[in-house]
C-alpha cells in the first residue's frame, strides 16, 4: 500500500496516514475543514499506526464519503479505497 505517516508528538500524537487520494487521521483533524478544502478524510479514535488501521472510523469527509468510505468502517478499509 502507498502510505506517507506523519506523526507530531504533543500530550497526545497528531497521527496522519497519507495515501494517495485522500488520509486517515486521529482526532486532531476537523472534518468540517476538510469539507471545505474537499479533502478526503476518514478519522479514527487510536494512538499509533497500527492501531489506526484496525479502529473504526468515526467521521469521514464529504469527499471520503464519495469514495465509499463510511462511519464504523476500519482505517484499513478507507486507506484501501483511498489508494
Amino acid at each position: 500500500m502507498n502510505l506517507e505517516t506523519v506523526r507530531v508528538d504533543f500530550k497526545r500524537p497528531l497521527l496522519i496516514m497519507k495515501a494517495p487520494n485522500g488520509f486517515l487521521a486521529c482526532g486532531y483533524i476537523n472534518i468540517e475543514t476538510c469539507n471545505r478544502t474537499g479533502d478526503a478524510c476518514a478519522l479514527v479514535n487510536a494512538g499509533n499506526f497500527d492501531d489506526m488501521r484496525t479502529a473504526l472510523i468515526v467521521a469521514v469527509s464529504h469527499q471520503a464519503a464519495a469514495l465509499g468510505i463510511r462511519i464504523g468502517d476500519t482505517g484499513e478499509s478507507a486507506l484501501l479505497k483511498m489508494q
